[in-house]
C-alpha cells in the first residue's frame, strides 16, 4: 500500500514534551482512519514486518531528562522522533507488529552510585566515573553494604560477585563499569515512552488490530543490559545462573520477514542490540541479515561536548552491520516497505 498521510493531530512542536495521550478519541479516529483508507488488519498481512523500538523513553529523549541522547545536533533524540512518528503513521497500512523496548531500573542497582563507596561513604559520581577491576582490589571503591541487606544477599558474596563482576565486563564487555545518573527508574516518568511516540503506537494499535509488545530490560540489580537480547553478564563467580538471556523474544523476530530497527542510543543499546542480534544470525543462517533495515535518521549516538563523543564508534559498528547484510536507511526511503 502506498504512504498514508500523517493525521492532523500529530503536532511536531510537541514532540520535545510529556503529556497525556486523549486515548478514547485516538480510538475513534483511528476507526475512522482505517475506513477511509481501506486498512486492514495485521492478521492479514502477507509480508510481515515488525518495527523495533530500542527505549524511545523519557529518560533518553527528552532535553530536560537523565540521560537525554543530543547527537551531533545537540537535539538528536527529539528530531529522530519526529522522523520516528512520520513513518509509523505513513506506513500504519505496512508495519505489522511494533515492539519497544523499555530500560527498567531501580535504585539499588550495580551501576547507579548507591551501589558503591569509597572508604570515606562517599558515592561515585555518576556519569563520570568507572569502575575497573584495579579500583576494587585496591580499595577506592567497595560494595555499600546496604545494598547486600536490601538484596538479601551476604555481605561477603555480594563482594566477591562485584569483584567477578567488574573483571567479567572489562574482558569481556563493550565498556568498563560505567556508573550511570539515576535514570529509567520503574514507576517514574522517564520510565515513560515519548508521549508522541506512545500516541502513533496506540493509534497503530487501533488500525491495526495489532497489540504493541513491550519488552522490559535492565532491572536485574546485578547486570547491566544495554541489549534487549542478553544482560552483560550471566553467572556468578561460581558459575552461577544470575540472568539469563531473552531468546524467546529473539526467535520471535526472525519469524518475521523484515526487522525494522530505531531508537536510542545509536552507540550504545541500539548497537548492542544489533550486535547480538547479528551473532545469532550468524549462527543460524547468515542470509537473515538481509531482512533487516536500520533506520539511521531515527536515532542518534552519545555526544557530551568537550567530553565524550560516540558518533564514531557508532558509525563503525553500523558499518560492520552493512557489511553483513543488513540495511543502512533512512526514514524517507520510499522502498524499504515496498513488496
Amino acid at each position: 500500500m502506498k504512504s498514508l498521510p500523517i493525521p492532523s493531530f500529530f503536532d511536531q512542536n510537541k514532540v520535545d514534551k510529556f503529556w497525556r495521550v486523549p486515548y478514547q478519541n485516538r480510538s475513534e479516529e483511528a476507526k475512522k482512519w482505517r475506513e477511509k483508507y481501506k486498512i486492514s488488519s495485521s492478521l492479514e498481512d502477507k509480508h510481515k514486518t515488525i518495527l523495533l523500538l530500542i527505549d524511545v523513553q523519557n529518560t533518553f529523549c527528552l532535553p530536560d531528562f537523565e540521560l537525554f541522547v543530543a547527537g551531533k545536533s545537540g537535539n538528536g533524540a527529539v528530531e529522530d522522533n519526529i522522523r520516528l512518528c512520520e513513518f509509523i503513521y505513513k506506513n500504519l497500512a505496512n508495519i505489522t507488529t511494533i515492539a519497544a523496548t523499555m530500560d527498567t531500573h531501580k535504585s539499588m542497582q550495580i551501576f547507579h552510585p548507591i551501589f558503591w563507596v569509597d572508604e570515606q561513604g562517599n558515592h561515585p559520581q555518576a556519569g563520570l566515573t568507572m569502575i575497573t577491576y584495579e579500583d576494587i582490589k585496591q580499595g577506592r571503591w567497595k560494595v555499600n553494604q546496604n545494598i547486600a541487606y536490601n538484596l538479601k544477599i551476604s555481605f561477603e558474596k555480594l563482594e566477591r560477585y562485584a569483584l567477578h563482576y567488574v573483571k567479567k565486563v572489562s574482558e569481556d564487555s563493550k565498556y568498563p563499569l560505567t556508573i550511570w545518573p539515576y535514570h529509567s527508574m520503574l514507576g517514574g516518568i522517564g520510565h515513560a515512552l515519548v508521549s508522541s511516540v506512545e500516541e502513533a503506537l496506540f493509534f497503530h494499535n487501533i488500525v491495526r488490530s495489532s497489540q504493541t509488545q513491550f519488552q522490559l530490560k535492565g532491572d536485574n540489580p546485578l547486570t547491566e543490559n544495554y541489549s534487549v537480547f542478553s544482560p552483560e553478564v550471566l553467572e556468578n563467580d561460581r558459575g552461577e545462573k544470575i540472568a539469563q538471556k531473552n531468546t524467546q523474544f529473539l526467535n520471535q523476530l526472525l519469524s518475521f520477514e523484515q526487522i525494522i530497527i530505531a531508537g536510542q542510543a545509536k552507540s550504545h543499546c541500539v548497537a548492542w542490540t544489533v550486535e547480538d542480534l547479528l551473532t545469532e544470525i550468524q549462527q543460524k543462517d547468515p542470509n537473515l541479515a538481509k531482512k533487516v533495515y536500520l533506520l539511521e535518521d531515527c536515532t542518534s549516538p552519545v555526544v557530551i561536548p568537550d567530553v565524550i563523543d560516540f558518533t564514531e564508534k557508532a558509525d563503525e559498528a553500523f558499518q560492520r552491520f552493512a557489511e553483513a547484510g543488513m540495511y543502512r536507511v533512512n526514514s524517507t526511503n520510499e522502498d524499504i516497505l515496498k513488496f
